[in-house]
């Protein structure tokens, strides 16, 4: 049991450190944070601590209230720390592809399936509401990025639902904060081993498109590629 201690200890000041990270940065979008979290914690345990009185029962309920109090300060830190998050990421590039990486069980995604030269990019998230292609960019370019990807997609995967998103804060897209909660709403069409074999198809066309020997710069005019594989020797 000795030997868990240091390991335990070690445990809880990391995520002791981590919390006060996470209100470092909060604190920095979010100058009111402290006193938010005072007011909501001192009126939980003052609600509670009143009921105890009229009630008769106030160390009960003051203990009650307390704990209340503190778990009602977590998830309001937790949610004014998450918005505070999507502030500081929105507008940067890849910021689509960190809220798709923390999305949850029951979905594979694939960062920069597509991209420009003015960095414009599509990201691919697979899932039982079946693909769903995220475009964060100038809205105009990326509409050409999302109608290549669905072309290419289309020849293996024609028979599954594809959704595509643009992230933004314009007309017709998705705010960076929505975008989890959008594409969770989104309906469910297909089963378990669905998934499963739609990744590996699309799996199957990027090792594809990567193999296939196509040269560096502009093709030579008249130039011919081979019909045939190597030759063996």
């Amino acid at each position: 049991m000795a030997r868990k201690e240091p390991a335990a200890d070690a445990a809880n000041a990391g995520r002791l450190k981590q919390i006060a990270l996470t209100y470092k940065m909060t604190r920095k979008a979010d100058k009111k944070i402290g006193l938010v979290l005072a007011a909501v914690g001192i009126v939980t345990f003052g609600v509670f601590l009143a009921i105890g009185f009229l009630i008769g029962h106030p160390i009960y309920l003051g203990i009650l209230g307390l704990l209340l109090a503190f778990l009602a300060s977590a998830i309001v830190f937790g949610r004014r720390a998450e918005r505070a998050a999507f502030g500081q990421m929105e507008g940067q590039p890849g910021a689509a592809a960190a809220v798709l990486d923390n999305i949850g069980r029951g979905w594979t995604t694939t960062p920069a399936v597509a991209m420009n030269r003015n960095q414009d990019v599509v990201h691919r998230a697979v899932g039982k509401a079946g693909i769903v292609l995220v475009a964060e960019g100038n809205p105009n370019r990326v509409k050409t990025l999302l109608a290549a990807e669905k072309r290419k997609m289309n020849r293996i995967v024609a028979d599954v639902p594809v959704h595509d998103l643009v992230v933004g804060t314009g007309e017709g897209q998705i705010e960076l904060k929505k975008l989890r909660t959008t594409m969770l709403k989104l309906p469910r069409v297909l089963t378990g081993p669905q998934v499963t074999a739609t990744n590996d198809r699309l799996r199957a066309l990027g090792d594809l498109m990567s193999n296939m020997p196509l040269p560096k710069g502009p093709m030579p005019k008249g130039m011919r590629l081979p019909r045939g594989g190597p030759k063996a020797r």
